[in-house]
């Protein structure tokens, strides 16, 4: 299995991310990324490489023009206004508040494009944000190629990016522009599989009104955990994307058995959905250790997760989204990897 990256990732680092009312180091840091890289390299997954520039043609019909230019030129309007810290957005367009007309003002235009107060962002963020949707789109283009399988070690993550707002520690959604990729390269049906412990919400929202593109999200009960607002099992798709989605919240102290028979039914949706390749939205805080989750898998199960899903037999692209065990995240990460050869 092939794994793309990219050093670039280390150019996002924001020191501080608020949480439980104080504010401390993120969570989504970039040394989860040497974890995986030294997991990886532990069990001779040594087949790395960059991803060379990303095509910004396809992150262009993605995403809206005026949130692209907002991730472009945000640190620089920033500073500029005088503003010596990271930007974390403090202020957001409501319920009955108007969003037809974004601010001027850049601390305004910072939560008017965010989605939540977590995701902070620095000078280096966009370069970032650009090298994870490459190593993604490389992933992508080496299974299109041929291969049956890529692992894109993105970072920082981007399941919970939509086409025009950020957060989640999410600004370019990977998964998505793999989807998309797969679909101009000929696939009719592609399916998104989301295991990361949080709603992939960006993902559905992108999605939603599409039936050609099934997504499949197993997550932690939105009532109790981020994103909160999605995730619901009643979001099925609409118009043309009615019955192309679905989703399986589970409740704290979720466990293995009952989270293994929600992927199971994530997969039998996918096979009868006829999906021609596979995309893996790879988050492992489900992890029982994970310290902003409440899953309890042990690091054995997501090397059982990995063969059910390689038993699919579909062209596969995994995007590395969440997982904050630091120490357990290569682990768990590479057991997902080596399942699914093994199937």
């Amino acid at each position: 299995m092939k794994t793309f990256y990219s050093e670039e990732h280390r150019r996002h680092f924001p020191q501080a991310e608020l949480s439980g009312g104080q504010f401390v180091t993120p969570y989504e840091r970039p040394s989860r990324v040497e974890y995986v890289l030294a997991r990886l390299k532990e069990r001779g997954l040594t087949d790395i490489a960059p991803p060379g520039a990303p095509d910004m043609s396809a992150v262009r019909a993605l995403c809206a023009p005026d949130y692209l230019d907002f991730l472009e030129h945000a640190w620089a309007e920033w500073t500029a206004a005088g503003n010596a810290g990271e930007i974390i957005a403090a202020s957001f367009p409501a319920r009955r508040m108007q969003t037809a007309r974004p601010p001027r003002c850049i601390d305004g235009r910072a939560g008017y494009y965010a989605l939540a107060s977590e995701t902070a962002i620095t000078g280096g963020t966009w370069a970032a944000a650009l090298s994870s949707a490459a190593s993604a789109q490389a992933a992508q283009a080496h299974v299109a190629g041929g291969a049956r399988v890529a692992f894109a070690l993105c970072r920082p993550p981007g399941h919970h990016a939509t086409a025009d707002m950020y957060g989640g520690y999410c600004f370019l959604n990977n998964a998505a522009l793999v989807a998309e990729a797969f679909r101009r390269d000929g696939a009719d049906r592609v399916a998104v599989l989301d295991i990361d412990f949080h709603h992939g919400n960006g993902t559905q929202d992108i999605f939603y009104r599409r039936s050609d593109v099934f997504f499949a999200s197993l997550h932690g009960a939105p009532e109790d955990a981020f994103p909160y607002f999605l995730g619901f099992a009643d979001e099925t798709g609409a118009g043309e994307g009615e019955g192309a989605n679905a989703n399986f919240p589970m409740p704290p102290g979720t466990g293995y058995d009952l989270w293994s028979q929600a992927l199971d039914a994530a997969l039998a949706r996918i096979r009868d959905f006829g999906a021609e390749a596979l995309v893996v939205s790879l988050g492992v805080d489900a992890y029982k250790d994970d310290p902003i989750s409440f899953f309890r898998l042990a690091s054995p199960d997501f090397l059982d997760a990995g063969r059910r899903i390689g038993r699919l037999r579909l062209p596969s692209v995994f995007c590395m989204e969440g997982g904050y065990a630091i120490e357990a995240v290569g682990i768990n990460a590479v057991n997902v990897l080596e399942g699914f050869e093994d199937a």
